[in-house]
């Protein structure tokens, strides 16, 4: 049987998850929060949500790129991840006996570079060293391109790195825990299957309207 929805939509989702974030961010010491945090959405699906977090936040709203490293004979199963930048994590085992392996990395990593030149002209410049950095996803299915991209972000040597989604698999809690210094989860239904099912309208985001979440977030800031 197929379960009611958990959210209308990405927005109503990214509402109910800023408000989340918001009450946790408001019970920090102020030590922590020295800086405004930034929220890193991953593209394209994340913006919309992530946009009433940044707004919420009043803080700006960037993107961390991040693909699936998949088999040529089955584009569905993912063996590692990347980021735009070349940060790769693997799955164990699984892709060391997969010797295809590099020109699969490079194909994705092809695919984050192109997706993030998209976006460049939109991209707030921020500085993320010191701040806590919220990275936001419409959901979480295996976990894969949102713990390469919180392994990217660490590079950048935020104070904090913050995974936070709507929905995600109860099984991937204690592993999601290892990539991040705070996780933000508002659903963990079971069985999981897929994101798409917890939402009543989850079409595809197309790229106009992720570059529009971007730009309308420095509006904002700007007062514009």
């Amino acid at each position: 049987m197929t379960p009611a929805p958990l959210f209308y939509d990405r927005r109503a989702a990214g509402e109910q998850l800023a408000k989340a974030i918001a009450a946790q961010i408001s019970q920090l010491d102020p030590a922590e929060v020295e800086k405004p945090p930034i929220v890193y959405a991953l593209p394209r699906g994340g913006l919309p949500v992530a946009e009433p977090v940044a707004r919420r936040l009043g803080c700006p709203l960037d993107i961390m790129v991040a693909k699936k490293i998949t088999r040529p004979d089955n584009p569905e199963l993912a063996i590692g991840a990347v980021t735009a930048d070349g940060q790769v994590l693997w799955v164990k085992q699984r892709s060391r006996r997969f010797r295809f392996r590099r020109l699969a990395q490079a194909e994705a990593t092809a695919k984050a570079q192109a997706q993030e030149a998209l976006f460049a002209s939109r991209r707030p410049q921020v500085q993320p060293a010191g701040a806590i950095a919220l990275l936001v996803d419409d959901g979480i299915a295996t976990g894969m391109t949102m713990a390469v991209a919180a392994q990217g972000l660490r590079k950048q040597q935020p104070a904090q790195v913050w995974i936070c989604t709507p929905v995600a698999p109860a099984e991937l809690m204690e592993v999601l825990t290892q990539w991040c210094d705070r996780l933000v989860v508002l659903a963990n239904p079971q069985p999981f299957l897929s994101v798409s099912r917890f939402y009543e309208q989850f079409p595809q985001v197309q790229i106009e309207e992720a570059i529009a979440n971007l730009h309308q977030q420095q509006q904002w800031l700007s007062g514009d």
